[in-house]
């Protein structure tokens, strides 16, 4: 899974063969430029969820419901049903036992549904910051009772991110749904998510320890526009 937020991105990340594209709130910070993802809001997601859709890629299409956007059953169900008017295929949500409720809805209204455990990036105000989970005997017990209660609720996968590798190991071993990990160390997990600007590079002015780049998109783009401008310029 990576994270995709436009039309050019999402065609040529489907060509490569990735499985699912998550049309993340991270936009926010890399894209819009926020300081995180608290002031993502549903339009934005709808505008670029769409844009994703347009690349029509083979790839699974899931948009996250942005902060704000699922406070009960009915509200989330509508919000997400606009999401899927927009060109998703499935939503993502942060929580677990508090968000089962407005699982179970959007599973009884036909809306797949993917979970998010551990790091919440939503909660980061609350928490003062991007923290490790499952460190303690309290916190692994939140989050299998969370998980327990989004898969009851139907999710068909959860998100686990930040939690350390060998309670995201355990938590994978015990699902009956598949885990998709960020932040919780290498073969943890069934699968991993990643943001595309991680990835290739194109937002050097933070990069997650955790994250393991696989080009240099921005020093290319910056060669690019030097090269351009001396040309037109001229010497």
């Amino acid at each position: 899974m990576l994270t995709a937020y436009d039309y050019p991105t999402a065609r040529l990340l489907d060509e490569s063969g990735i499985d699912v594209l998550l049309v993340g709130d991270s936009l926010g910070m890399v894209v819009l430029g926020f300081p995180d993802t608290t002031h993502v809001t549903l339009d934005h997601m709808l505008h670029h969820v769409a844009a994703v859709a347009r690349a029509k890629p083979e790839a699974l299409i899931i948009g996250d419901l942005p902060i704000d956007t699922y406070p009960d059953p009915d509200t989330t169900v509508a919000n997400a049903r606009r999401l899927i008017d927009a060109g998703a295929e499935a939503v993502k949500l942060e929580g677990g036992i508090r968000q089962a409720e407005k699982v179970a809805a959007l599973t009884a209204a036909g809306i797949p549904v993917c979970g998010h455990l551990g790091m919440l990036p939503q909660r980061v105000l609350e928490e003062g910051g991007y923290k490790k989970k499952g460190r303690t005997p309290e916190q692994v017990e939140w989050l299998r009772d969370g998980c327990q209660a989004l898969v009851e609720a139907g999710v068909f996968a959860i998100v686990l991110e930040s939690v350390i590798p060998e309670v995201a190991a355990q938590l994978t071993a015990e699902l009956p749904v598949p885990t998709i990990g960020i932040g919780c160390g290498e073969t943890t997990c069934d699968g991993e998510v990643a943001v595309v600007t991680d990835l290739v590079g194109s937002y050097p002015w933070f990069v997650p320890p955790f994250a393991k780049p696989e080009a240099d998109v921005s020093s290319s783009i910056r060669a690019a526009a030097e090269a351009y401008r001396r040309r037109v310029q001229g010497p």
